[in-house]
């Protein structure tokens, strides 16, 4: 069931015109750093806390790429992944999952890049953040 986004998920600033990032990802701190350093760089961004937060806020304002962490309480990274792909409109988003985990196996490495989705690993710096974002926002959406 869709919901409405909640009041702290709606973007600030008018600017409807700029690329829309969804983040999605349990560790406050990290939501925090990643959407501030993001809208400096001009973009929309939307923040959920939990995977099913954030196929609400997908579903609702249909980001041009997801920035996902891996390891998350009740629905993984792995699982919002498959999700969003089942989603229509939402089936090529480019999405790059960020985790501090380095020990993925290799079925799950697997899975992750047959989903199309890009492995990056924790910390980022900024310009590694910015980069990644650009490189997200720069990838055809084909539908």
């Amino acid at each position: 069931m869709i919901g409405r986004a909640p009041q702290w998920a709606v973007p600030s600033g008018p600017d409807t015109t700029a690329a829309r990032v969804l983040i999605v990802d349990d560790d406050v701190s990290v939501t925090d750093t990643f959407s501030r350093m993001l809208r400096l760089e001009g973009y929309q961004v939307w923040v959920a806390h939990s995977a099913d937060q954030g196929l609400l806020l997908a579903q609702a304002h249909s980001p041009h790429a997801v920035i996902l962490d891996m390891r998350m309480p009740l629905t993984s990274g792995l699982q919002f992944l498959r999700a969003i792909r089942a989603i229509p409109g939402l089936t090529h988003t480019p999405v790059a999952i960020v985790t501090g985990d380095y020990y993925l196996d290799d079925a799950q490495k697997a899975e992750i890049e047959a989903l199309g989705a890009d492995l990056k690993y924790k910390p980022l710096w900024l310009e590694e953040l910015v980069e990644l974002a650009q490189q997200l926002l720069d990838t055809p959406v084909q539908e």
